[in-house]
């Protein structure tokens, strides 16, 4: 399968859309935000990241009658069992200020005595058509999380968040370092792989 000439990508978040836009830039897609199209926010009712991710490729792709790339991504602590997990976005709350989503988990990790600082980034990618088909693709990139915030950079759990092998957080890296590593590169490689 080749990619499509215009892709819509199923997001309001400025900063998502951007980092998603640099990654497909080198396929020559005209990439168009569901904000810019004025789509609305399906509601995230799925209890995984590959299920909200397919739910709003597919609102996106039946509202705009254009293919439209999703992404569901979030942070698990171990230590916190996963959290905030698929709920990661709404940690951040109505406002989506991921200040005080930061402080929550650093709060909540912090209240447990001698545990482990080991997490993940995940990112689902949902590729989905007019006519109801969603391919779907899945990337991790591990680390732990620290404190205080450090960076400021990239967006949402980035300035807490330092991957394995490195001494900085995404929220410090230049934006290519971190497109070369993060789940979301991950995930991006194997729809690549998909669309080759």
């Amino acid at each position: 399968m080749k990619p499509p000439p215009r892709l819509v990508i199923a997001s309001h978040n400025a900063g998502k859309v951007k980092e998603i836009g640099d990654l497909l830039g080198p396929l020559n897609i005209a990439v168009l935000s569901a904000a810019s199209l004025n789509l609305a926010e399906p509601e995230e009712t799925e209890p995984t990241f590959l299920g909200n991710a397919a739910l709003k490729a597919h609102a996106a792709a039946l509202a705009s009658g254009l293919p439209a790339l999703a992404d569901d991504s979030g942070l698990e602590v171990l230590a916190l069992a996963g959290a905030p997990g698929v709920v990661s976005a709404r940690w951040a709350g109505p406002t989506k200020d991921f200040n005080i989503a930061m402080q929550r988990v650093w709060a909540e990790f912090f209240a447990q005595k001698d545990a482990d600082p080991a997490a993940r980034f995940v990112c689902v990618l949902a590729l989905a058509q007019p006519n109801g088909d969603v391919a779907t693709f899945e990337g991790e990139v591990k680390g732990k999380i620290v404190w205080p915030m450090r960076g400021n950079r990239g967006f949402g759990y980035d300035p807490i968040f330092m991957p394995e092998g490195y001494t900085i957080t995404f929220g410090e890296m230049e934006p290519h370092q971190k497109h070369l590593i993060s789940h979301r590169a991950a995930a991006f490689a194997k729809l690549v792989q998909f669309w080759s």
